[in-house]
């Protein structure tokens, strides 16, 4: 693994500029969305649960074959995250909801979340951590903010979590990706980096002519960007960059559509 927005975005593709949007980009305010969560709490396990081979082609499709054909697949199983292929390039690619990648935002807990990714080795060593953590706390019932801010704060002060490594990015590249049940827009064709930093404006990103737009990995809801929540937390922002292609090779439309 953000909303708001794609008319700014829209604009600066018009005059030729790249989109640079979340992988949960949509066409409405979670904000007016915020007290109408489909979803309020976790459901049964078995509803986040994926077939193992739909889990494991879901994954590869996250990123080109050139990437994902010689790369690591995890399947989430009950026991969390288990290594179903073992790759040879670094690389890891899996497949599952949102919770297993965010502490909290307004779809976190739907059973529909396909999110598919191709981690780098970076990504690999310092971001996989924490989708490792969050998975095992969620597994374990720790489902409240106030629960789940402890958690990751416990596990960067044991180490368990390093911090992020320079040149950390994933390929959110699927078409068969199911990312938000909110707008016209299920998915989203991205690659995205990583950055150790709490505050937007470091990247000008609250600049409606700035070509970036970044979320809070913890809380990815660019609606509050400030939140208090994320102070709380190691600085750590995704920078998504909408690309033109699927990873299996057609056209990939902006805002793009199931």
């Amino acid at each position: 693994m953000r909303f708001a927005k794609i008319e700014k975005i829209a604009a600066r593709v018009a005059v030729g500029a790249l989109a640079l949007v979340s992988f949960l980009s949509m066409t409405v305010s979670t904000r007016a969305q915020e007290s109408e969560r489909p979803y309020p709490k976790m459901l049964p396990l078995s509803q986040y649960l994926m077939d193992r081979n739909a889990a494991i082609a879901l994954a590869r499709s996250a990123a080109p074959e050139g990437v994902s054909k010689d790369a690591s697949v995890l399947v989430l199983t009950p026991n969390g995250w288990e290594t179903e292929v073992k790759g040879t390039n670094g690389f890891v690619c899996m497949a599952g909801p949102s919770w297993t990648a965010s502490i909290d935002f307004y779809d976190v807990w739907s059973p529909k979340q396909r999110g598919a990714i191709c981690l780098n080795p970076a990504a690999v060593r310092s971001i996989l951590p924490i989708f490792r953590k969050l998975t095992e706390m969620t597994l374990a019932g720790v489902t409240s903010v106030k629960q789940r801010i402890a958690g990751i704060q416990e596990a960067y002060a044991k180490k368990e979590i390093p911090p992020v490594e320079p040149g950390a990015m994933s390929y959110m590249m699927s078409k068969d990706a199911y990312l938000t049940h909110l707008g016209n827009s299920h998915n989203l064709c991205h690659v995205m980096f990583f950055l150790p930093m709490k505050d937007p404006t470091e990247l000008d990103a609250n600049d409606p002519k700035s070509p970036i737009s970044s979320t809070s990995m913890w809380f990815p809801d660019p609606d509050k960007p400030d939140s208090p929540l994320n102070k709380e937390l190691p600085p750590l922002r995704t920078v998504p960059i909408e690309v033109p292609y699927w990873s299996l090779g057609p056209m990939a439309l902006l805002r793009s559509t199931k």
